[in-house]
Order: C-alpha cells, then structure tokens, then sequence
C-alpha cells in the first residue's frame, strides 16, 4: 500500500469466515454507494440516503439474481471508520452467500481490500493515529482482561496524549532555537538556555515514566510462556489439568507418558498464561521419548517462566538435586524467571528446610508446595506465577497509560537519549545549533510514535499484520 492515500473504492468481509447469523461486508471510498446501488435494491438508492441510515433490501449479482436480503448501513465522510464515505452489508453468514456478494461488488467496480486497509486509511485521513491504530489490531488479538484494557486505553488516545505533549513543548523550544539561529550575526538569545536545560529535563522523566511500564505493558499484551518441566512421572501433567480444571493431559503411573509437548491457555489475574507441558527431563534410548526430551529443552528456552517440578513424596536426594542445580543455572543463564512446585505434598509435607543445601542455587526463586491430585496449593501456584511475571513492574490500574508496544518502547528510547545529548550540550554551553541537532532527532522519533514523522515502510509493516477487512 502506498504512503499516497488511495483513491479508489475497496470492499472485504469484515467478518470471521464460516458459518453464522450475520455476516459483515465492508465497502469504502467515494464510489462506495454507487458500486453497493448496483447490486441493492431498497426503497431508495442508498447514494441519496443520510449517513448513520440503515436500508433493508434484497441484493442482486451482475445478471441480478437475488443472492440474499440485507441490511446496508451507510455512513458518510468524514463520520465513518475510514472518513471515507462507507457502506456495511450485513448478510446471513455463509462462506457462498459472502463470497458471492464479495465476488458481485467487485465487479460493481470495488477493488478487494488488502489486509488492514479500511484502518489505513482511517490513520491517513485522520482519524486514527498510528498508535490508536494498532490498538485496533491489539484489541481484536486481546485474550486477556488485562490485554483488553491496555489496549482500549491506547484506542481512547491515552498513551497519544502523553507523546503529543512532550513533543509540542519541544517543538515550542526548537522554534525558539531555530529563531535563534536565523538572527545568529544579531546575537539574540531567543531561548533561554536555563528554561532549555529544564524542559529537556522534564521531558527526559516524562519519558522515563512511559518506558518503566513496558516491562508490564508488553506482559499485558503479549501473555506469559511458561513451561512446565521436570523428571518423569513428578506430576506435571496433573499439575497442568489442576490448573485448567480439566482432564486436558493423559495421566499415568508409568514415566516417560508424555512424548510431545502439549500446550494450553488459562488467565491468572487478567494475565494470559500460554502453558506448555513437557517431556520429563532424562537420558533415554527411546527415540520418540529422546525428540520429547529436546523439545521440552527447546521450550525452556523459548519461555518466560520455567516452572520446575518435583516430587515432593521423596526426599530431596531422591528428587534429583543435579536436575534442579542444572535446570536453575540454565535458565538464570538466560534470564528466564523460574519457580520450583513441589508436588504431591498430600502424601508428604512440603519442608522448606529440606533444601537449605541448595539454597546458593534456588535464592531469588519462588517455592511452592502443591497438590495436583488435591488442588491444595494450587491458589498459590498461580499467585507465584502472577507474581514472577510482574517481576520488575507493578500490576497498573484500569486506564493507565503503558508501553506495550516495542515499535513505542525503541522510538521513545531513542527519543530519550537524542534529549539526554541535548542536555549535555546544554550544560556544555555549546551553540544553540548543536543543541537543535538532537533536538529534531527526539521529535522525529516522537513523531514516529503517533505517525506525525512515518515512511511508507513503517506503515506497510504495521498494517499488513492487519486481518483483511479491518
């Protein structure tokens, strides 16, 4: 998609495919209610009809057989999702009926909309910044109360308001520097360098504040991996189906049950929680059983938090402690977050002081006693899961404003250390002209936040993650 804004009328279903009671086809453009006129017939066309109006008719193909009787709704420009003139056909869900409807606007003269092109234009037309548009992505993608409220709080403008006020009182100041600099042979001083070095300060917290709250916010929007590993037939399995309330993994005496890796989602507090149970960790001859061992090592890489399982019915010598000490090491190597369950606790009590000689290795980390068999502890569990997810960062309230986007978190760092270069040359008492350098450069990258600085580039990497028909 071009960077220049489009001219011609798109059409796409707006709607998950499949079977349903409605389904949504969105057309959009100057041409979007003669192309829909072709096909609809309604008590009067809909391109002499007031916008926010819905039109009850039935709509023809190109030889005009009936197809189906639709509901049209019409919203015109600039008060529309795109700010384009609008139309949404709202048919009985189906794969043919919307197909052929689809099939039949298109050659009315519409052009099949390209993945996230209705909320392009909606960005290049102005209703939409570039953040508030990925947040349309990050809201229908949202598997979580905290996923959902992080991103309606950037849909409603919030973290958009914070990035446009630091950037309109520098770009207030570099007004005043490149004043300056226009009247350099008069020797005015426009900018007061001490109300400079103050503003590039404050500006530098306020940044600060946003970038402390990605360590959650990316949390908030992304979920936590967690894999649950550990020796054969130690519980981790059970532990899985405790934690989702069903019988999801087979669960047997004899160890070695779990071959592959299987992999469900529950929500802890708000936070999406992607667990994986795996192979038990052991040297094994078995091919299948050895290809179950690499992947839940794979996994262990690839996770937040590795959740270690032991068999709490033994004593710490049986239970393997080179396990623990190797697993420990591996993942702290790595900076992943670790918590160590003890299982079986409704057979033997769960005794901290049983691990006093693996205390260099296991500081810092949770330790919980559970049962699977009995679900005792598994409040607990979760509370640690939730908890060590956090780590760094602080469960935010409803409407807070968070990064949780990377593209947000690396423009505002560079936006960040451009200010802190200023800073310097400020104090330095170095030319105004130096100044303004790092200057523009943090307003270029602020502006890349909301879309006000942006290339073609950007925007086509952001929106072709969209869904067609968003």
């Amino acid at each position: 998609m071009s960077l220049v804004h489009e001219v011609d009328t798109v059409a796409a279903i707006a709607t998950p495919p499949g079977e349903g009671g409605i389904c949504v086809i969105r057309i959009s453009g100057e041409k979007a209610t003669e192309v829909t006129d072709r096909g609809f017939r309604g008590r009067q066309p809909l391109k002499e009809s007031l916008s926010h109006t819905a039109h009850y008719g039935g709509f023809r193909d190109e030889r005009g057989t009936i197809l189906d009787y639709v509901v049209a709704l019409v919203f015109r420009n600039p008060h529309s999702y795109t700010g384009e003139d609008t139309v949404e056909i709202s048919c009985h869900g189906g794969y043919y009926v919307t197909k052929r409807i689809l099939e039949s606007l298109i050659r009315f003269g519409a052009r099949l909309a390209e993945p996230g092109e209705f909320t392009k234009r909606a960005f290049l037309n102005g209703r939409l910044d570039l953040v508030q548009a990925e947040a349309v992505a990050d809201l229908i993608r949202s598997r979580s109360d905290k996923a959902h409220q992080a991103s309606l709080a950037q849909l409603e403008g919030l973290l958009s308001t914070k990035v446009v006020e630091v950037r309109d009182r520098l770009v207030q100041t570099m007004g005043l520097l490149e004043l300056e600099l226009d009247f350099a042979e008069d020797g005015y001083e426009f900018a007061d360098k001490q109300r400079v070095a103050n503003l590039l300060g404050e500006s530098i917290q306020q940044i600060n504040r946003l970038l402390s709250t990605y360590s959650v916010g990316k949390v908030y929007r992304n979920g936590v991996r967690v894999a649950l590993v550990g020796s054969p037939n130690v519980g981790k399995s059970s532990l899985l189906n405790a934690l989702l309330r069903q019988d999801r993994a087979i669960v047997t005496n004899i160890p070695g049950t779990t071959r592959d890796v299987i992999e469900e989602s529950i929500t802890i507090g708000g936070l999406l929680f992607s667990l994986s149970d795996t192979a038990g960790l052991r040297e094994t001859t078995n091919p299948i059983e050895k290809e179950g061992v690499r992947r839940a090592e794979d996994k262990i890489l690839n996770s937040d938090i590795v959740a270690l399982i032991l068999d709490g019915s033994r004593s710490l010598q049986q239970s393997e402690p080179d396990l623990i000490d190797r697993t420990i090491k591996s993942v702290e190597a790595r900076g992943v977050k670790c918590i160590i369950a003890v299982n079986k606790i409704d057979i033997r009590p769960f005794v901290a002081e049983e691990f006093k000689d693996l205390e260099p290795v296991i500081a810092g980390h949770r330790m919980v006693g559970v049962s699977a068999r009995t679900s005792e502890g598994i409040d607990k569990f979760e509370q640690a899961l939730h908890e060590t997810a956090l780590t760094g960062g602080t469960d935010m309230a409803e409407g807070s404003v968070l990064i949780t986007n990377l593209r947000h978190y690396s423009a505002l760092e560079r936006a960040r250390n451009s200010l802190l270069l200023s800073e310097k040359t400020v104090e330095a008492g170095i030319s105004s002209e130096f100044i303004a350098v790092d200057l523009r450069s943090a307003l270029d990258s602020l502006g890349e936040v909301t879309g006000a600085v942006t290339t073609e580039d950007i925007l086509n990497t952001i929106f072709s993650k969209f869904c067609i028909g968003k």
